[in-house]
């Protein structure tokens, strides 16, 4: 199957800056992506240019098979993009902008009446089409921007920073918008610095340093890069002395210590045994009251990628 992204030694500079560096990326069709990197990493500029705003300095960069920089209108009716902490007209209605937005993407009159209200329901914004801008708050105007991304029915929907600014509620908003949006064939490419956001609502995800890709696949194997070994830390009741024997004999367990209800099982591999753990404490009369994996997250992989040394060619 064809990428619906797909950039060639990307490099684009600013004099003597270069900001990214033969960024190679692949979005397939159908996923959630996730765009990852420290501030000034190249994320926006990398967006920039996928999005027609500016041009590369060498390397070539393809949405839905046509080659960025060519004037091909229906390829830019078919990408949809919310930039980061989008600014909206405040005198105007929510349902005043979008009509705008339909127009300039050329939708007709009929169309426009019938995709508006739509966009208003699935961004949880039903009701308040009415209103002014001015009135809505942070999280409604993200999800307004996210309606306007939205409009003529794109293949690829292209969101810079998409829960920046906004309260936990907020965020869980979004991301429950992301996969609403999933549902209907519409591939997502997330540009955001919230990891934990990031490995909740994405399939697939990049992580860039200094204009270099450092990691690109799904968002479990890119978790598992990290180096040190992960652990499993479980509350259980009714926990009896057995319990930690047996799973010191698993072949996948390293060590196991206990204190008082808590077990902290250190494990030596990558593959994804809390069912393994799970069944043999309840064959043994123990039940899990939690039970978390830490050390093998986006985060711990994130925070070790981009700590590396870069190591330039001479």
């Amino acid at each position: 199957m064809e990428p619906v992204i797909q950039t060639t030694q990307l490099t684009k500079t600013y004099g003597t800056l270069t900001a990214l560096n033969k960024l190679n990326l692949t979005v397939t069709r159908g996923s959630v992506h996730g765009f990852l990197g420290p501030n000034g990493a190249g994320k926006s500029t990398a967006i920039k240019i996928l999005v027609g705003l500016l041009k590369p300095s060498e390397g070539t960069a393809q949405v839905l098979g046509q080659l960025v920089g060519l004037d091909l209108p229906q390829t830019r009716l078919s990408v949809g993009y919310m930039p980061e902490l989008p600014r909206f007209p405040r005198h105007l209605k929510g349902v005043e902008l979008l009509d705008i937005y339909g127009r300039l993407y050329g939708l007709s009159s009929q169309g426009r009446k019938e995709q508006i209200p739509k966009l208003f329901e699935l961004v949880g914004l039903q009701g308040r089409e009415g209103d002014l801008i001015g009135k809505y708050s942070k999280g409604m105007q993200q999800r307004l921007g996210i309606a306007q991304a939205l409009l003529g029915d794109p293949e690829l929907v292209i969101l810079d920073e998409p829960s920046a600014g906004l309260d936990p509620v907020g965020m869980v908003e979004v991301r429950e918008l992301v996969k609403a949006i999933t549902q209907k064939g519409v591939t997502v490419f997330v540009s955001s610095h919230l990891l934990f956001e990031v490995e909740q609502m994405c399939n697939e995800v990049t992580i860039i340093n200094r204009g270099v890709a450092v990691a690109s696949d799904s968002v479990q194997n890119v978790a598992h890069m990290v180096s040190k070994p992960a652990v499993l830390i479980v509350e259980v009741s009714n926990l009896s002395d057995a319990v930690a024997e047996v799973l010191r004999q698993l072949p996948f367990v390293q060590e196991v210590t206990r204190e008082k209800s808590v077990l902290t099982v250190r494990l030596q591999t990558s593959d994804d045994v809390r069912s393994q753990v799970s069944q043999e404490i309840s064959r043994l009369g123990g039940v899990i009251v939690s039970m978390r994996l830490e050390g093998q997250t986006l985060e711990d992989a994130f925070l070790q990628l981009v700590s590396q040394p870069r190591r330039d060619k001479a």
